[in-house]
């Protein structure tokens, strides 16, 4: 199974845990990763709110160095998958905004036109659609060993449904099915929908930092022993912003939150340190596994 695989930004930045613990997980998975040559940030959802057609370019650049390469696109961010699936999902429904965005991309010396063949996915799809991935390398393993788990979406990678319609996205189970496939307990918490409000931190700070603690708060009161998400940027607000969440709602929370691929690491036998999770900022000493 191979990819062209687009990073995003935060993967080859802040979140580099991200990043290498993504590399070494699908090796052991036999999953084949073919980086974008050259590859530009999605816009995050910012960029489109500045300069739209700009946005649709950029993004439409990105999907047509992999339709160059042959190969669907794989992504381990939300915002990225939300991003490009939105770009390909406005190009295929409208060819004079596809002729337009092309235009623009020859006028600024692209190579490649954006023709629509590559497809969008991003890595829990790719799991939930594949079990056996996961399964094969688990026989005869402990896996998570019983590990109580906050599976917590986001947002982008459920709504809106006409372009993230991997699942309902109202009741979500791929990350709960994962979850048990690796051998851990997924426990329901009421907040595991809610968006982080990463994409608001600078511009709404009081109100992020309490949705950050309700988050975190929730999954402790349901018991989790950890919170996973398939969102790096998710990650990011609820690690880096725990104690301030905490001190924004009063409360005593304090639970590790990993990165997918980190949580699938630590099933197949990776330590912390192959993982990355020494860059990590919140309740480093409460993970028992690994």
């Amino acid at each position: 199974m191979k990819f062209a695989f687009f990073p995003g930004c935060v993967l080859k930045g802040a979140a580099a845990e991200a990043y290498t613990s993504m590399q070494k997980v699908c090796e052991v998975l036999d999953i084949e990763l073919e980086e974008i040559p050259n590859w530009t940030c999605c816009g995050a959802s910012h960029a489109q709110g500045v300069n739209d057609l700009a946005a649709l370019a950029v993004n439409a650049r990105n999907i047509s160095i992999a339709e160059h390469m042959g190969l669907p696109i794989l992504t381990v961010c939300n915002t990225c998958t939300l991003q490009l699936r939105t770009a390909k999902y406005r190009l295929d429904h409208d060819k004079d905004l596809k002729d337009k965005v092309n235009a623009i991309l020859k006028e600024a010396g692209h190579p490649y036109e954006y023709q629509g063949t590559s497809e969008i996915t991003h890595f829990l799809w790719v799991l939930d659609d594949h079990p056996e991935l996961i399964m094969d390398k688990l026989a005869g393993s402990k896996g998570l060993d019983g590990t109580k788990v906050a599976a917590y979406y986001g947002c982008h990678i459920l709504r809106p449904h006409d372009i993230m319609n991997h699942e309902d996205g109202k009741y979500p189970e791929s990350l709960e099915r994962l979850v048990r496939r690796l051998g851990g307990i997924p426990v329901w918490f009421d907040k595991s929908r809610k968006c982080c409000g990463f994409h608001a931190q600078l511009a709404a700070e009081h109100d992020v930092l309490t949705v950050t603690g309700q988050i975190v708060d929730s999954a402790d009161r349901a018991n989790a022993e950890l919170i996973v998400t398939p969102c790096p940027l998710c990650q990011m607000q609820l690690d880096m912003y725990e104690p301030e969440g905490r001190t924004a709602v009063q409360s005593q929370a304090y639970l590790p939150v990993l990165h997918l691929q980190q949580l699938i690491g630590l099933a197949l036998g990776m330590s912390k340190k192959e993982i990355g999770f020494d860059r990590h900022v919140s309740a480093q000493e409460k993970l028992k596994l690994g």
